[in-house]
């Protein structure tokens, strides 16, 4: 963490200064915002901490409760979602408190009595090391907790807007605000009192029954699995064995159970099949008791007992796959003809069981998408057409979640003599770790997605994925580091140069990329308005081959070692060398003639070129960074 450049910081550094829209932000919701986000879950939520990091937007967050949310319904945290954690500054916190899955255990019926259960196997959570964070397990409250802090603490000073419930809104084909929203004081001594507020944007993050969704004419399609399940957040007395282990129970006639521990050592939570629903059953099943499920549950997992003595929320459900055809206003006749004024994020637009973990860690990806090409397009920084990209970029993603949470599902219900082998969930399991995980997604070329032409000199950075980082040492204080782990989600553009051979300070190719870097008018550089600090916009690191020790940080090009501040203090964070025995050229496939690799704010792969490409990186930028404020 960087402080201390705009004067002595005696305070917690991560309380940013309040700057722009955050100085003196007024107490009572305004009639005119630049962005108003509907609903303060995980999606909103981290929208709102993103657009935070922007001074110069009004950001307002507005939720129906009256408060903080007290229990989440959600509570699997995959290691994509720590990533992403880590770039918001809590990783290491939310780490601390929470549940860590390394294994899964499988339970199903004894052979040699069947009513009884025993453990079948075991699966590592991760085999093949796709990502240095863990598999997590905490309560969202906690979750939105810590993304509300970053927001608070953020130079805009975003918190939510309690007691407003949306009502419906309305795009006007022109004006400097053209959604008009309804809201309905929900809460508090004057609940009932309609308010009108006018927006640039729209961002609806308001849950299955969005009525954003149905203000924007977006309809859910899909089906039912017409399978229902009790879940529940239990505190018991029981002998199970592996109570405090993730596990796949599947009895001999009883149905099964996916057990999931939580945080803080005693309390879990239990998904009961509660079997197949009739066609006429018109609910019936939503109505089953606390007292049934657990019932059920004891029936699974004989010969062992499980004595609840305290449940802290239970639900009934029916497995549902839902998927909207858009994720924003425009309709399929205008696309291209105008760009998108309203979106819809997480369950909003996409629902699926609970059993994949997925909910939570994918809605909070469609708000990180979203949140920075907002940031980007209403401080001028890039064209209106960015807005586009999301619905096409994230509809994708959410169908293959669907697709995948279908046959999770479908496993998950089957009797265990309906499978062909009886290790075959364990196996599906552990063949399809990376999905669950968060890093099956892969964005198609587009304006912020080049083409593949030059993966070859980066293998281990494939286009369209996230940036699985890997250690590098910071030639300043000798710290071998996760390069990945020094991006913040601060709405920068990364653009990693990987050098060639040549020392620092020699006629090279990296040297004439700095010299083009610095200098060239079609430059990304350039395109910066002046009065910024030389890496407002983009975070640029150089990574030569050699070690620490080899590379004069006097002689490394100026482009790599910006002035920041209003004291124009030399940043020299941003030059690395390698690790012996751990070089990151080798692990992430990097050619050794050197390449840049550009990776986007929300930390997806963007571009990978030869370090003498310039022209072509030039115009890739062009692209982005040529619009007005809007």
């Amino acid at each position: 963490m960087q402080f201390h450049h705009h004067g002595y910081v005696s305070g917690d550094p991560r309380i940013q200064p309040a700057a722009g829209t955050g100085v003196d932000r007024p107490e009572e919701l305004p009639d005119e915002v630049d962005v108003l986000i509907v609903g303060s879950g995980p999606a909103g939520m981290l929208t709102a901490a993103q657009l935070a990091q922007f001074p110069d937007i009004t950001t307002r967050i507005v939720e129906r409760r009256d408060g903080r949310l007290a229990i989440g319904q959600a509570d699997g945290i995959q290691a994509r979602s720590v990533e992403t954690f880590q770039a918001f500054g809590f990783a290491e916190r939310i780490i601390a408190e929470a549940y860590r899955i390394t294994e899964m255990a499988f339970w199903r019926p004894d052979t040699e009595n069947p009513h009884n259960i025993v453990r079948g196997g075991r699966a590592v959570d991760d085999t093949t090391g796709i990502s240095e964070f863990p598999h997590l397990i905490v309560n969202q409250a906690r979750v939105l907790d810590y993304f509300a802090e970053v927001a608070a603490h953020a130079p805009a000073r975003v918190s939510p807007d309690y007691g407003w419930d949306f009502q419906t809104l309305e795009v006007a084909e022109d004006g400097e605000y053209p959604v008009k929203v309804t809201l309905v004081r929900s809460a508090g001594a004057d609940e009932g009192t309609e308010k009108t507020v006018h927006a640039k944007y729209v961002v609806g993050c308001d849950g299955a029954r969005s009525k954003v969704r149905a203000s924007i004419g977006c309809t859910m399609a899909g089906d039912r699995a017409n399978h229902a399940w009790g879940v529940m957040d239990v505190l018991a007395k029981t002998d199970f064995p592996d109570i405090r282990t993730k596990c796949a129970i599947q009895s001999h006639d009883g149905g099964s159970i996916l057990l999931i521990p939580r945080e803080g050592g005693y309390l879990f939570r239990m998904y009961v099949d509660l079997g197949v629903v009739p066609d006429d059953d018109n609910g019936q099943v939503r109505k089953t008791s606390m007292e049934a499920i657990i019932a059920k549950a004891n029936a699974i997992i004989n010969p062992y007992t499980l004595e609840v003595r305290n449940v802290a929320w239970h639900s009934v459900y029916e497995v549902g796959h839902r998927l909207t055809d858009r994720f924003d206003d425009v309709v399929p006749e205008n696309v291209g003809a105008r760009t998108p004024r309203v979106f819809i994020t997480g369950d909003a637009c996409h629902t699926h069981s609970a059993k994949a973990g997925q909910g939570m860690n994918v809605s909070m990806q469609d708000g990180f998408n979203i949140a920075w090409k907002l940031g980007h397009v209403l401080e001028g920084r890039s064209p209106q057409s960015l807005l586009s990209t999301y619905s096409a970029e994230r509809q994708v993603v959410a169908k293959n979640l669907i697709d995948f949470d279908k046959t999770w599902s479908t496993m998950m219900a089957k009797k265990p003599e309906e499978f062909d082998d009886p290790s075959e969930l364990e196996d599906f399991y552990v063949r399809t770790a990376e999905f669950p995980a968060g890093f099956m997604t892969e964005y198609a070329p587009s304006l912020i997605t080049g083409a593949a032409t030059h993966q070859g000199l980066a293998t281990g950075f494939p286009l369209g994925k996230r940036f699985k980082s890997a250690i590098a040492c910071r030639v300043c204080d000798t710290n071998p580091l996760h390069l990945g782990h020094q991006a913040a989600a601060d709405g920068r553009w990364r653009i990693y140069v990987f050098a060639d051979p040549s020392p620092a300070g020699a006629a090279s190719p990296v040297a004439g990329f700095a010299q083009w870097l610095s200098a060239a008018p079609d430059s990304p550089l350039a395109a910066m308005p002046d009065g910024l600090d030389d890496d407002a916009w983009f975070d640029v690191k150089v990574i030569y081959q050699q070690p620490h020790e080899d590379i004069d940080i006097n002689a490394v090009p100026n482009a790599f070692k910006p002035e920041v501040g209003p004291f124009r203090l030399t940043n020299l964070e941003k030059v690395y060398g390698t690790v012996p025995g751990n070089n990151i050229f080798d692990e992430r496939g990097l050619s050794r003639e050197g390449v840049v690799v550009v990776v986007r704010p929300d930390q997806y792969v963007a571009n990978i070129l030869p370090l003498t490409a310039t022209a072509e990186l030039g115009e890739f930028f062009a692209r982005i960074h040529s619009g007005a404020r809007v």
